[in-house]
């Protein structure tokens, strides 16, 4: 498999607010418009070849099967905003309601910067059985994230949720949805979209103003 490019790394952002154009190479962004397009099992690797402009021997030659194709994506989606929320939480500090505002704030963003890429976590169903029993773990770990956040703010009492765990999964499922309405010439900005989930969310979780 080819190496996972810049912008789907976790370590290569400086501000987890801010967003570059996405650039991927030919291969992945093809692959990328018509796996959203289309669907995965729509979508041969004879015609992705012909997207691309090479033959399929060629791509072949830069990733084992489509599937492999698929995993890059997938997980360098998820590893992309798993690092942005590492850092969005760091720099929150200790304070439950700074913490939990910072992470969904980080998805929103995600979700509306990178909607395309975030918007391909539908097709976990067509990971194979190992892959999918990994990229399930990662998006664990930002469940978790969230989860946390939440039963830290009813241990202190700032959210009131009798249900904190579930309470995280909703404000996450709430979240990632955005990707899949967002439209860059909509009329709000993603900052103003940010701003509203994160009210939303606090109004979900019991916040005690």
């Amino acid at each position: 498999m080819a190496d996972t490019v810049a912008d789907l790394r976790s370590d290569t952002h400086t501000d987890w607010r801010t967003y570059a154009p996405l650039e991927l190479p030919p291969i992945l962004a093809h692959a990328l418009d018509s796996f959203v397009e289309r669907g995965y099992h729509a979508t041969t690797v004879r015609e992705l070849a012909r997207r691309v402009g090479v033959t399929v021997p060629a791509l072949y030659y830069h990733y084992a099967n489509k599937q492999a194709i698929l995993v890059e994506l997938l997980f360098g989606s998820l590893d992309s905003v798993l690092g942005r929320c590492r850092t969005a939480l760091a720099e929150a500090g200790d304070d439950p309601v700074d913490r939990f505002s910072a992470l969904v704030e980080c998805v929103v963003l995600y979700m509306t910067h990178r909607a395309p890429l975030a918007f391909l976590d539908t097709e976990m169903r067509s990971l194979e059985p190992d892959n999918r029993a990994r990229y399930v773990a990662l998006r664990d770990e930002l469940e978790g994230m969230l989860r946390e956040a939440v039963r830290d703010g009813v241990t202190t009492g700032v959210f009131t949720t009798p249900v904190p765990v579930d309470a995280g999964r909703a404000v996450l499922a709430m979240c990632q949805a955005v990707a899949q309405w967002y439209r860059p010439d909509g009329p709000l900005t993603p900052d103003r979209i940010a701003e509203r989930y994160v009210t939303i969310a606090l109004d979900a979780v019991g916040h005690r103003r």
